[in-house]
């Protein structure tokens, strides 16, 4: 993680996603543009929550450990994103832990500031409440789709979630590749009937297992199986 001092990436961000009125005056000399590598923490689960992120390029993984230290993951997210909005709200700690699975960009702007010079201010109220409520949306589907999508349907689109997305070489997360318990645990299935599906694409020709890590061999294929990739919203 390192802040990253480039004026002219600042402000394309800023415009691409339609952010220059959001923050008032007062608060821009302490928005900050963030870097993150492959793998990096966010933020973790249980933490005191200080900070309001913007992601703005690459993507992140959300995800939640239980007290027995079981991780289950909640999503995948590309921009346009918000962490720590609702901690932000709520004035809770942080729900989630977040970690970058491709480099990624974020803006920053820690929560003193917020309170100070964006309390009161309507374009970034109205902001948060979007965010907000896409959040509920995106819940109500991720549960629908679980409940009435089957575990082949299900599967595919999460390996499309945690693909690398380079032409040459279309991979998993050898970390989560190598935790079927997890995945389980996400898709609302058994490991037993993961591991049958799993061996089915294989045999489909769609992936190819070896050493823990599952390789996309048929992008396309899996599209087809998957019909929408809910993991992505």
């Amino acid at each position: 993680m390192r802040e990253i001092h480039d004026s002219a990436l600042f402000a394309s961000y800023m415009k691409e996603y339609e952010l220059d009125g959001v923050f008032p005056d007062p608060l821009m000399p302490y928005v900050q543009l963030m870097h993150y590598n492959q793998g990096d923490m966010i933020c973790k689960q249980g933490e005191r929550a200080d900070t309001l992120y913007v992601l703005v390029s690459g993507k992140i993984k959300i995800y939640t450990t239980s007290p027995e230290g079981k991780a289950l993951i909640i999503s995948f997210k590309t921009p346009l994103e918000v962490i720590g909005d609702i901690e932000y709200i709520q004035g809770n700690p942080l729900i989630n832990t977040v970690q970058a699975i491709l480099p990624t960009y974020m803006i920053a702007i820690p929560y003193r500031w917020l309170r100070l010079y964006g309390n009161e201010y309507p374009p970034l109220l109205r902001f948060l409440l979007h965010i907000i409520t896409k959040k509920f949306h995106a819940k109500s589907d991720f549960m629908s789709f679980n409940l009435m999508h089957p575990v082949e349907v299900r599967l595919a689109s999460y390996l499309l979630s945690v693909s690398s997305n380079d032409l040459e070489s279309l991979q998993t997360d050898p970390m989560e590749s190598s935790n079927l318990t997890d995945i389980a645990n996400l898709l609302g299935t058994s490991y037993r009937h993961l591991n049958r599906v799993i061996q089915k694409f294989c045999a489909d020709g769609l992936i190819k297992r070896h050493r823990g890590r599952l390789t996309i061999l048929n992008r396309d294929g899996l599209i087809d199986v998957a019909g929408s990739n809910i993991y992505e919203k």
